[in-house]
C-alpha cells in the first residue's frame, strides 16, 4: 500500500492523455493514408498494425500506473480496464488490413476476433461461482443502490433500502461490497442466488430487463442520424457489419464488466468518465476504412448514460453494440474517403457523428436526472414499465426518419463478369469508309455479345440474380457482389475474370455544383495561344465544324453561353446513366469546365475552346468523384453507337451518329475496381471504328510510374501530361514509365489554372490534367476538320501530333543542393512524351495528309 500513491487528479490526467492521444493517433493515421490514396500510392500492409501498435503502447503505459499506482481498488478496476482496451486495440487493427472494397470480409473477422476476444476474457474475468457472500466494508465509494433481490434462501425479494445488507451484494454490480480489511471487493456470481429468482423472473429480473432496454433504447437513439445520412450496403454487408456491432458490444461489456462498476455505483460523472475513455480505446478497434472514426467519435459518450443506468456488462454491451451498428451498417468503408471529395459520404458521416454525439450526451444526461431524482439508479422504480417505454419510442422515431428521410433499400457493390469470348474486329478494319466501318465494328460486337453471353444470363436468371449485359466489352455487369456468387462465376469455362463494381451509396443530398467567380473573358485565353490554337482559327479559317466531340464527365451545363450553341440536339445527344437526366445538366463543374476547353464558344474577340466550330455531345460517367468499369462502358458505349433516351444499347445504337473525337478526362484505378487491361479491347475497337480518344495522364506526378491506370495506357488512346504557362511540366502531372505501355504520357498541354466555363453561366480556374486533354481533343478535331480525309485514322493522326510537338525540356529541380530531389528523374519522354501540342503545325501537317 506504501507504493499506491496516485489519486484521483492523476486517474483524470492518465484519461484525457488517452483521449488525446487515441484522437490523434486514429485521425492521423487515417488522413495519411488517404493522402497515400489520393497520390495513387498504397499504405504498407503494416500500416494499420503499427498505427493499433503505437496507440496502444502510448495508452497502456498510463493505464499501468494507474492500475499499479492508485490508492482506491476503483480506480485500479478502471486502470485495469483500460489496459484491457489496450490490449485489444493492439490485437485487433491487424484486420484493417483486408481490403475497404470488401467491407462483408473485413466485418465478418470483426465479428469473430471480438467475440473470441469477448469469451477469452469473460472466462478470465468471470467471478466464481461458489464465493460466501461478504459483509459490507464501511470504506465504499458511496452509497450501494437500492435492491430487489431475494436473500438467500428467500422466495420474496427483501425491502429495497439504502445500503448494502451486511453479507449482501448489489443485483448487478457482479462484485460484492470489500470485507473489512481487505484491499478489494471479493467477486460472486452474477447467477441467482439459490432459492432466489433466476434473470427476468420477479422483481429483481424486471430490474435487469429494464436497464437492458433502456441500454437498447439509448443506442437505438445514436443510430437514428445513421438511418438519414447513410444507407445500407447487400446482405452479406449488413448482416456482417451487424454481427461486428454485436461482437463489439460483447467485447466492450466484458472489458467494462461487474469488477468495473461495483467501486463506480452511484457515481455517474466517474462512472461515466472512465467507461468513456475505456470505449475511446475500444472504438477504433472495430471498422475498416474511415469508419472506425465516427464510431469512435459518437459511441463513447454513452459510457455516462450507462454509468446512469447503474452499470453491469450486458447494459454496456446493448448500448454500445446498437450505438456502433450505425455506422458499421449505413456508411460504405471505401466511400469514407478523400477520394470522393469533400462534400460526399465522409462529409455525412462526419455529420452523422455529430447528430449521434448530440443525441448520446442528450441521452446521458436525460438518464442521470432521472437518476439523481430517483434516488438510485434510473430503472430502480418502475424500471420495467420505463425501458419498455423508451424502447418504443426509439423505434417509432427509427420507423418514421428512415422511410422519409433516408435511403430504405440495399446499395451493394457489384460484379463485372468479363467473358472469354472477345468480337473478332480484323474484317472491319479492311474497310475504308469511316462511318460504315464503325457499323460494322458495331453489328460485330453486339452479334458476338448476344452470342457468347446467353449461356451465362440464363444461369443468372435461374439464380435469380440480376444482369446487365454490354457490349463494347463482352462483360456482364451482375446485380450482386456475393463470395459464393463471385466464386462461381470464377468456375465457370466461359468466364474470363470477375472484377468488383463498387456501388457508390446515395446521399441525403446532391451537392450543388461550384459557380465560377470570374469575369467573361474577352479574349482568347493564354492556354489557347500556348497551343497556337487561336492562330488556326484566325489564319487558317479552321474552327472544328464538321466535327463532333464527346465528352464523359460530371455532366455538362447546356445552358452555358460557351456550351448551348455547340450542342448537337436530338434524343440521341444526351445520356445520364446515373441519374437519368434528359437535357444536358453537369452534377459536379468538372465537365462543363473540361467540354468547353474543347469546343467552348466565346464572346466576341474571345476564344475559350481550340475548336469553337465543334459540335458536342455528352454522357454522364462519373456522377460523383468515384465510378467503376460498367459506369465508364455506359458512356462509351453510347459515343460508339449513340441510342434515343430510353432506347436498347443493342438493338437501338447508331454509330453513323456516334461522335469521331473524344475527350476523357477520367481514369479508372484500382479503387475503382479496374484492372490494367480492362479497357484493352474497348480500346481497339474505338480506334477499329475510326473513333478518336483522348486521356488525361492524372494527377499523381511527380511519382514514377504515376500515368499507368486505365485507359491511358493503351496505345490505341493519346495521353495528356500537363504544363504551366511558362511550359514546364506541373508537378501534379503524371508520369512513365508505365511497364508495358510504351511512352507515357504522349504529349504535354496547358493545364495550371485553365480559365473555362462553370455551371450557372460562370467562369473559373481550374488545374489538372483533366484540363489538359479536352485541348487536345480539340486539336483533333481541328485536323480532321481541316482534312476529312484524315477522319478515322487513329494512328495516322497520333503520328502527326506527336512529330509536331514541341519538346518540353527537363524541369529545373527546384530542390535546394543541400536537400533531395523533389522530382524524381523518371526518364527520357516520361514527362512530357512528345513535347508540347503545337495546333497549328498540327493542322498544317493534317492539310498534307492524303
Amino acid at each position: 500500500m506504501g507504493t499506491r500513491w496516485l489519486g484521483g487528479a492523476g486517474a483524470v490526467a492518465a484519461g484525457v492523455w488517452i483521449v488525446a492521444v487515441t484522437g490523434a493517433v486514429q485521425s492521423g493515421g487515417w488522413l495519411i493514408e488517404q493522402y497515400a490514396l489520393v497520390e495513387r500510392g498504397t499504405p504498407p500492409a503494416w500500416w494499420w498494425t503499427g498505427v493499433g501498435a503505437v496507440n496502444a503502447v502510448l495508452v497502456a503505459v498510463p493505464a499501468v500506473a494507474v492500475r499499479l499506482l492508485a490508492r482506491r481498488p476503483g480506480l485500479r478496476a478502471v486502470g485495469t480496464a483500460w489496459l484491457l482496451a489496450a490490449a485489444a486495440l493492439a490485437l485487433l487493427s491487424p484486420l484493417r488490413a483486408l481490403p475497404d472494397a470488401q467491407p462483408a470480409l473485413g466485418y465478418a473477422a470483426d465479428a469473430a476476433a471480438c467475440g473470441l476476444l469477448a469469451a477469452l476474457l469473460y472466462r478470465f474475468r468471470r467471478p466464481p461461482r461458489d464465493v460466501v457472500p461478504p459483509t459490507a466494508d464501511p470504506r465504499h465509494d458511496g452509497p450501494a443502490p437500492a435492491t430487489d433481490e431475494p436473500r438467500p434462501g428467500a422466495t420474496d425479494p427483501a425491502p429495497a433500502n439504502h445500503g448494502p445488507r451486511p453479507g449482501g451484494r448489489d443485483p448487478d454490480a457482479g462484485t460484492d461490497v470489500a470485507r473489512p480489511g481487505e484491499t478489494d471487493p471479493v467477486p460472486v456470481s452474477d447467477e441467482p442466488r439459490p432459492g432466489g429468482t433466476g434473470p427476468g423472473i420477479g422483481p429483481g429480473g424486471r430490474v435487469r430487463t429494464g436497464r437492458a432496454l433502456a441500454a437498447f433504447a439509448a443506442g437505438l437513439v445514436g443510430v437514428l442520424p445513421w438511418l438519414v445520412v447513410g444507407a445500407l450496403g447487400d446482405r452479406l454487408e449488413t448482416v456482417t457489419a451487424l454481427a461486428a456491432a454485436a461482437g463489439f458490444g460483447a467485447l466492450a461489456g466484458t472489458v467494462l464488466g461487474g469488477r468495473f462498476w461495483f467501486p463506480l455505483r452511484g457515481r455517474i460523472l466517474a462512472g461515466g468518465a472512465a467507461a468513456g475513455v475505456t470505449l475511446v480505446v475500444l472504438c477504433p478497434a472495430v471498422g475498416q476504412g474511415g469508419v472506425q472514426l465516427a464510431v469512435l467519435g459518437a459511441v463513447p459518450v454513452l459510457g455516462f448514460a450507462v454509468a446512469a443506468l447503474g452499470g453491469a456488462g450486458r447494459v454496456v454491451g446493448l448500448a454500445v453494440g446498437t450505438a456502433a451498428a450505425g455506422p458499421l451498417a449505413l456508411v460504405a468503408p471505401a466511400q469514407a474517403s478523400l477520394l470522393l471529395g469533400t462534400r460526399d459520404v465522409g462529409w455525412y458521416a462526419l455529420l452523422g457523428t455529430a447528430a449521434a454525439l448530440v443525441l448520446a450526451v442528450a441521452v446521458a444526461a436525460g438518464y442521470a436526472v432521472r437518476a439523481r431524482r430517483r434516488t438510485g439508479d434510473v430503472v430502480r422504480r418502475n424500471g420495467f414499465r420505463f425501458g419498455v417505454v423508451a424502447v418504443g419510442v426509439a423505434v417509432v422515431a427509427a420507423a418514421a426518419v428512415y422511410p422519409a428521410a433516408g435511403h430504405p433499400g440495399l446499395y451493394g457493390n457489384r460484379l463485372l463478369v468479363v467473358l472469354r469470348t472477345q468480337a473478332d474486329l480484323a474484317p472491319a478494319a479492311r474497310i475504308a469508309d469511316r462511318t460504315a466501318r464503325a457499323t460494322a465494328v458495331y453489328r460485330e460486337l453486339v452479334a458476338t455479345a448476344r452470342r457468347s453471353q446467353q449461356p451465362l444470363r440464363r444461369a443468372l436468371a435461374a439464380r435469380g440474380v440480376g444482369a446487365r449485359p454490354y457490349y463494347l466489352l463482352d462483360a456482364i455487369e451482375v446485380d450482386s457482389a456475393a463470395p459464393v456468387l463471385r466464386q462461381w462465376l470464377e468456375s465457370r469455362p466461359d468466364v474470363d475474370r470477375v472484377l468488383l463494381c463498387p456501388r457508390l451509396r446515395p446521399l441525403p443530398a446532391r451537392p450543388e455544383p461550384p459557380r465560377g467567380d470570374q469575369p467573361t473573358p474577352d479574349a482568347p485565353l493564354w492556354n489557347v495561344s500556348l497551343l497556337d490554337a487561336d492562330r488556326v482559327v484566325r489564319e487558317l479559317g479552321v474552327d472544328g465544324r464538321g466535327i463532333t466531340v464527346g465528352g464523359s464527365d460530371t455532366g455538362v451545363d447546356g445552358t452555358h453561353p460557351a456550351l448551348r450553341k455547340g450542342f448537337r440536339g436530338g434524343t440521341d445527344s444526351w445520356y445520364d446513366p446515373w441519374y437519368g437526366s434528359r437535357t444536358p445538366v453537369d452534377h459536379n463543374g468538372h465537365g462543363t469546365h473540361t467540354l468547353a476547353s474543347a469546343v467552348g464558344r466565346g464572346q466576341g474577340y474571345a476564344q475559350v475552346g481550340v475548336a469553337p466550330g465543334a459540335r458536342w455531345v455528352g454522357c454522364v460517367n462519373l456522377g460523383r468523384d468515384m465510378g467503376n468499369a460498367a459506369t465508364y462502358l455506359d458512356c462509351l458505349q453510347f459515343m460508339l453507337a449513340p441510342f434515343p433516351a430510353g432506347g436498347d444499347p443493342f438493338r437501338d445504337g447508331d454509330p453513323a451518329r456516334g461522335p469521331q473525337v473524344l475527350t476523357n478526362s477520367w481514369d479508372c484505378p484500382p479503387a475503382e475496381g479496374c484492372d490494367a487491361d480492362v479497357f484493352a479491347p474497348v480500346m481497339r475497337a474505338l480506334a477499329g471504328a475510326g473513333v478518336y480518344v483522348v486521356t488525361a495522364a492524372g494527377n499523381a506526378g511527380p511519382r514514377c510510374g504515376s500515368a499507368g491506370d486505365p485507359p491511358g495506357r493503351y496505345a490505341d488512346v493519346l495521353e495528356v501530361g500537363a504544363v504551366d504557362a511558362d511550359g514546364r511540366v506541373a508537378d501534379f502531372s503524371g508520369r512513365g514509365p508505365v511497364p508495358g505501355a510504351g511512352g507515357k504520357p504522349d504529349v504535354v498541354a496547358p493545364g495550371v489554372r485553365v480559365l473555362s466555363a462553370a455551371p450557372g453561366g460562370g467562369w473559373r480556374y481550374l488545374s489538372g490534367t483533366s484540363m489538359a486533354a479536352p485541348q487536345v481533343a480539340g486539336v483533333v478535331a481541328l485536323m480532321w476538320s481541316a482534312n476529312p480525309r484524315l477522319v478515322g485514322h487513329v494512328a495516322a493522326t497520333t503520328r502527326i501530333l506527336t512529330d509536331t510537338a514541341t519538346p518540353v525540356p527537363a524541369a529545373p529541380d527546384p530542390s535546394p543542393p543541400w536537400q533531395p530531389s523533389g522530382v524524381p528523374d523518371c526518364g527520357p519522354g516520361t514527362a512530357a512524351g512528345a513535347g508540347l501540342v503545337d495546333a497549328y503545325r498540327a493542322v498544317r501537317a493534317a492539310q498534307r495528309f492524303h
